[in-house]
């Protein structure tokens, strides 16, 4: 199957080997080709796991496709290709059907990374720090990164109050957050993506700084209003999502008459990712 990809990407090195990996739904997803040319040395590692497929498939009756997820990862030719990934328990899986004198090794290596993301659940300080790394890494400028940060702060305050008021995840959440993007910009989430140019590219990664802080306005007033009304559920808190788009979007009007230019561009940060 496939998933749009996360915000956020990176890679570590195990024994020099690059192992490309990406956040999603708050576990580690690991390149399988970066795995497996690792494990084994092989010179055409995607043909390679092509035969493991088949292999696990009739051999042992493990159906991998079941438990694989593409994603959109950076290419040795520098350009986002569609990876097969795994979780770490689906990873361990595949590793026991290699047989390579690196398997123990990679192993331990696996349940340090997962050390870190219990350490980040543990000190989301620690997490925020590692985020900033990678946004640096990338190539983005440090003001620009302090107001993504920021963002993230301001979207997690948002979420968490709409858990706590009966509103559902996923299709929900997506709702909400649509009605706070069209009064804030005039433009649903995917508007404002196609007007970019963007494909599976995470939105808020490819917005200018006032993007970003009139998305930020918009959440934060969406969140007070939510808490002095005392909403509960989603009707009430779509009441509060259009109110609180409403306040953030009279502000970007009132911006753009005064300089006469728009907030919403068609800038984004595509070319700027480094490997």
């Amino acid at each position: 199957m496939t998933k749009s990809s996360p915000p956020i990407a990176t890679s570590l090195n195990f024994e020099s080997k690059k192992i490309r990996r990406i956040f999603h739904q708050d576990e580690w997803w690991f390149s399988v080709i970066d795995v497996v040319g690792a494990l084994t040395e092989s010179s055409i590692p995607k043909r390679y796991w092509a035969d493991l497929k088949k292999n696990l498939l009739e051999k042992e009756g493990f159906q991998p496709y079941e438990k694989i997820v593409q994603f959109k990862m950076l290419a040795e030719d520098n350009k986002l290709r569609e990876t097969d990934c795994a979780n770490t328990q689906t990873m361990l899986r595949i590793i026991q059907s290699i047989p390579s004198p690196k398997a123990e090794p990679f192993k331990m290596w696996l349940a340090q990374v997962g050390f870190e993301r219990i350490q980040e659940i543990e000190n989301p300080e620690l997490a925020q720090k590692r985020t900033r790394e990678i946004y640096k890494a990338k190539g983005y400028p440090d003001s620009w990164i302090e107001k993504r940060m920021r963002g993230i702060q301001v979207r997690e305050e948002l979420t968490g109050e709409w858990k706590k008021r009966g509103v559902k995840e996923s299709s929900e959440f997506s709702i909400l957050t649509a009605e706070i993007s069209k009064a804030t910009f005039g433009l649903t989430p995917n508007q404002h993506k196609d007007f970019k140019g963007l494909k599976r590219e995470n939105l808020r990664d490819h917005m200018n700084d006032l993007e970003l802080i009139f998305s930020m306005l918009g959440e934060a007033a969406t969140t007070e209003i939510a808490r002095n009304t005392d909403a509960c559920g989603f009707g009430e808190n779509k009441v509060s999502a259009r109110k609180g788009g409403t306040i953030a979007g009279n502000a970007r009007k009132n911006l753009e008459k005064q300089t006469g230019k728009k907030v919403v561009t068609k800038e984004n940060f595509v070319g700027l990712i480094k490997d």
